[in-house]
């Protein structure tokens, strides 16, 4: 099966399991008082959904592999391997807001081929789909980012799951937020990091950049962004790899003046 093909079977797998996961999301914040009480509500609605996404996804690439989306360890440099999460924005769901997401990526010798990023509970629902070498769609729709100044740009960030262990990425975390702050519109964290980025490559934002080892979370957007025609780089302006300690993904014309503004946190 080619990966057009399989794009819209997993689009509509995807979208299953996500419009499932919405009829059970809280109306209300979850009543927990303590991180393994919300871990463990989590975990009741999760691991239904990323069961599904395992036993479906699987049926369409049977000689995949898999990867959780908290796989500890390297992404795999060769094979075929998929990476999902079934509640990008663990955080948000639990409170009863919009902003999550179901992800499905297809990872072949270490870099993501194939992306759903599908988002229930925005604007009615919002879908973006990308293949390699095939371009970025939202709901049907070729998307591009916009032409900005940095100056008129509206930005996003976010920090890895893990970063509290990481007192590097913690550190670049602050400083680039101050340094970011002086220098667009206005910086903004709205959500689940795939979300993010793929809104880089669809003009909702103007650029997203993080710190730290966050490859379950960027490589969905990623693919995105970049088959969007967003500048997908290292913090640096170097390639980005799954490997990578810093992320950014910029419309063209912007992608040079943020690396600028970084530049002095590395």
């Amino acid at each position: 099966m080619g990966l057009w093909a399989l794009t819209e079977g997993v689009e509509a797998v995807v979208r299953e399991v996500g419009a499932k996961l919405a009829a059970r999301r809280p109306a209300e914040p979850t009543p927990a008082r303590t991180g393994e009480e919300a871990a463990a509500r989590f975990a009741e609605i999760d691991g239904p959904a990323a069961a599904e996404l395992r036993e479906r996804l699987g049926s369409l690439r049977p000689d995949a592999g898999w990867l959780d989306d908290e796989f500890d360890g390297a992404v795999p440099t060769e094979g075929e391997w998929w990476l999902c999460d079934a509640t990008d924005g663990a955080v948000q769901y639990l409170l009863g807001l919009p902003y999550w997401a179901v992800t499905a990526t297809l990872v072949r010798d270490g870099r993501a081929v194939l992306a759903v990023v599908h988002a229930p509970e925005l604007l009615g629902g919002r879908t973006y789909r990308a293949v390699l070498g095939g371009g970025a769609h939202l709901d049907g729709r070729p998307i591009a980012p916009l032409p900005r100044a940095l100056g008129s740009a509206v930005a996003a960030t976010s920090q890895p799951p893990t970063v509290a262990g990481d007192p590097v990425a913690l550190r670049r975390a602050g400083e680039s937020l101050a340094a970011m702050a002086g220098a667009v519109v206005a910086v903004r964290n709205l959500g689940p990091t795939a979300l993010q980025v793929a809104q880089v490559g669809s003009g909702h934002l103007a650029l997203f950049w993080e710190y730290g080892a966050d490859a379950p979370n960027l490589l969905p957007g990623a693919l995105v962004a970049s088959e969007a025609g967003a500048t997908v780089t290292d913090t640096a302006g170097a390639a980005w790899t799954a490997a990578s300690d810093g992320f950014l993904a910029a419309a063209p014309g912007l992608h040079a003046d943020a690396v600028r503004v970084l530049r002095n946190v590395d």
